[in-house]
């Protein structure tokens, strides 16, 4: 499989989005589908690190599948609302560098001691 950019998959979801007429949901619609998703992949977590068995009734799931669903529905959401991801992630990890950088306290490397 080959690596793919968010910009790629943006341009996935967009060309898959739009051949229904129905096109991309509201932002309202949105943002409840992503809270549905967000809580179905806290219920895979539950089941394997929680105190919640799955029922022996209960479809098998992974977190892995619904991590991709939230993908899915992110990629929806930024593209309805022309937001470039690649751009969003690079302004959160610029943040994250600069007013973060000191937040947690870093891993030694061998021989060199932390600033």
């Amino acid at each position: 499989m080959d690596d793919k950019s968010m910009k790629r998959m943006q341009e996935e979801v967009d060309q898959y989005i739009s051949q229904f007429k129905e096109g991309y949901f509201s932002p309202l619609a949105m943002l409840a589908r992503m809270s549905e998703e967000v809580g179905e992949l806290a219920r895979e977590v539950n089941h394997y690190y929680g105190e919640k068995p799955k029922k022996t009734t209960e479809q098998e799931r992974t977190m892995e599948q619904e991590m991709g669903d939230i993908l899915f529905v992110l990629i929806c959401f930024a593209n309805s609302l022309h937001i470039d991801l690649e751009e969003a992630f690079d302004l959160v990890m610029e943040k994250f560098e600069t007013r973060d950088k000191d937040r947690w306290t870093r891993i030694e490397e061998e021989g060199v001691p932390n600033e």
